[in-house]
Parts: structure tokens; C-alpha cells; sequence
């Protein structure tokens, strides 16, 4: 495709030679016939030694390139959209049963529904329109999966599970496993004991929701852990038993959420954050990457960092202080020379 009729699609403007477009790129990846983008003026030095044929830039960069620009309002935004153009089409699922799998008589499932091989279905369970249910997967009894959700291969939802509509659950999602709920003490004679909870609940998953690879989310001890609409998760986070997100938020790689902890719309959980049990965060916080919140934030503070988590002006104090402490010293040790020589 010709830059010229790439960035007319994108609405842009071109600016240099009508190169042929053939891939998408990052800047230092990037090779002849790769479209690729920058946004933050930081990062001109990977402009200026990319081998990309073009890039995007915004209306205001006047910082050059060596290759053709695709001027346009939001870079990173036209990037997206032009890499839906180059990227190989998805399998299509075609409706049907595969004849590998196992399936109860008494599951219901909806019109022009997808199941691939070797994926079990419980009885009892529920299968909306137009899902698609890939291989190897496991939905136990009594689950319910919403219409146009697409849960890929190897996913494990037990029983009692409920999954929205248009959700997609990636591969190795593990729903509904029991939560870490113990008792122990000690007998009479004094030995230890440990005594599991049973774990009663359910998981819910509203709407829309994402979840990424090797995730788990526990089932309540009693109730429902809820994931509520449009949340975005990424891999390999874990969510404990009877923990509620209203909604709209997101949570990046190695978070952990603990037991009973209900988290406001609109809250982005940064990598490898960890966030106690029992406690609330507000609507619209940020908790920032392996910052550690062991207690509740009322929203007054919209983004916190460090443990205990804090504000950034707190966090940023106090990380300066021993910087500033061995500036003073030998500012101080300088000055005593000074005065010591007259």
C-alpha cells in the first residue's frame, strides 16, 4: 500500500516520497517497507536512526525524520488502526460442535455457537449466541458463558461461573478455583491443625471484560467475586476470593488482589502492585508498579506509590532525602576545607 493512500485512510498527511508500505514496526525494529510511530518528543534520537520507510508523527513535531511522516492527531491511535490493516485475518470459527468433544445433554447452547476439540461442558451449563469456545477447555457445571464471548484454548471455569457477553478469556485463564481460606490451632493434645474453609461463591465476570494468560480468579467463600464491566486484565494476575471491581479499570501484569478487597471504577493497578485483603480503593486511584496498599484509599490521593503505598510528593521526599543528605555532607566537608586553609 502507498503512504499516500495509507494516510489519506488514517487521515493524515504525508510528507516526503509515496514509499510502499507493507508491515507495521517499532522504531528500532523497524526495516524498509515498516510503518512505524513516535508520540513523545524524548524518544527523536529513535526517530532519527530508524530504518523505517515512514512514521507517524503528530501535526506538531518539527524535530524531522529520515524517512517519509504521516502527519496525524494521535499517533499511537493510527499505528493501532494501521496495524489492523497489515496483520494476517484471525481463524474464522465457523459455527459447529467438534466430535471430540464432550458435551452433557442438558446443556444449553445458543445459535451458530463454536466448540473445539477435547473441550468439556458440564451439565447444566449455558452457552450463548455466536460464543466461541476453543480447544481443550473445561466449563463446569451450572456455568454460564454470555453471547459473542470467545474463550480460548485451555481455559478452566468451575462450576457456578458466569462470563458476560463479548468477553474474551486468553489462554490459561483459571475462573472460579478455590480462594485461600484456612483455620488452624491446636487440639487438646497440642498438636497443629489446619482446617479448610469451603469456599461456597461463585466468580462473576461482567460485560466486555479481558483477561489475560494465566490469570486466576478465586471463587467466593460465600456470594460472588465480581469483575464488573469493560475491566481490562492482563496475565498473570491474581485476584482472591469475594474480591469486587466495579468496573472500567485495569489491572497490569503480577498485581495481586487480596481476599474481600473492592476496588472503584475507573482504577488502573500497575504491575506487580499488591493490595491487602479487606480494604477499599476508590474510584479513579492508581496504584503505581510493586507499590504495596495495606490499607484503604478514600480517592484524595489519586496516585500512589511505594510501601506502605504514599503520594507521589511523599514517595518522591522521601526517596530524595538520603540523595540530598550526602550533597549536604560533603557540601559541609568542602566548606570546613575552605575554612580550615584560611
Amino acid at each position: 500500500m502507498k503512504a499516500s493512500e495509507l494516510a489519506k485512510i488514517l487521515g493524515g498527511t504525508l510528507e516526503g516520497e509515496d514509499v510502499e508500505i507493507v508491515a507495521c514496526g517499532g522504531l528500532e525494529e523497524a526495516r524498509k517497507g515498516d510503518l512505524s510511530f513516535c508520540k513523545d518528543p524524548k524518544h527523536v534520537k529513535l526517530v532519527a536512526s530508524t530504518a523505517a520507510s515512514a512514521v507517524l508523527l503528530t501535526k506538531e513535531w518539527t524535530l524531522g525524520a529520515p524517512c517519509s511522516i504521516i502527519r496525524v492527531d494521535d499517533p499511537n491511535q493510527a499505528c493501532m488502526a494501521a496495524a489492523k490493516i497489515f496483520a494476517p485475518p484471525e481463524p474464522v470459527r465457523k459455527a459447529g460442535i467438534h466430535p471430540t468433544a464432550v458435551i452433557d445433554p442438558s446443556v444449553t447452547l445458543g445459535a451458530d455457537v463454536f466448540v473445539g476439540p477435547w473441550t468439556v461442558i458440564e451439565k447444566g451449563a449455558q452457552i450463548g449466541d455466536g460464543a466461541v469456545i476453543e480447544a481443550q477447555v473445561f466449563i463446569g457445571e451450572g456455568s454460564k458463558v454470555g453471547a459473542r464471548t470467545h474463550i480460548y484454548p485451555q481455559v478452566t471455569l468451575r462450576e457456578g461461573t458466569i462470563v458476560g457477553r463479548e468477553c474474551i478469556i486468553h489462554s490459561g485463564v483459571r475462573l472460579g478455583g478455590d480462594g485461600y481460606g484456612f483455620n488452624n490451632g491446636r487440639r487438646e493434645d497440642g498438636s497443629i491443625f489446619i482446617e479448610k474453609i469451603p469456599q461456597l461463591g461463585i466468580v462473576e465476570i461482567g460485560d466486555g471484560v479481558e483477561i489475560g494468560s494465566n490469570t486466576t480468579i478465586d471463587r467466593a467463600r460465600i456470594g460472588r467475586t465480581y469483575i464488573g464491566p469493560m475491566t481490562k486484565i492482563d496475565n498473570l494476575v491474581q485476584i482472591g476470593h469475594n474480591v469486587k471491581v466495579k468496573g472500567y479499570s485495569g489491572l497490569i501484569a503480577q498485581s495481586g488482589i487480596a481476599g474481600s478487597t473492592e476496588i472503584g471504577y475507573g482504577c488502573l493497578i500497575w504491575a506487580q502492585a499488591g493490595i491487602s485483603g479487606h480494604i477499599k480503593i476508590a474510584d479513579g486511584v492508581q496504584v503505581g508498579p510493586q507499590a504495596g496498599v495495606p490499607q484503604s484509599l478514600d480517592g484524595s490521593v489519586k496516585y500512589v506509590l511505594g510501601t506502605p503505598a504514599e503520594s507521589m510528593k511523599e514517595f518522591g521526599g522521601r526517596t530524595l532525602l538520603p540523595k540530598m543528605f550526602a550533597k549536604l555532607k560533603a557540601d559541609v566537608k568542602d566548606l570546613k576545607v575552605r575554612v580550615d586553609s584560611k
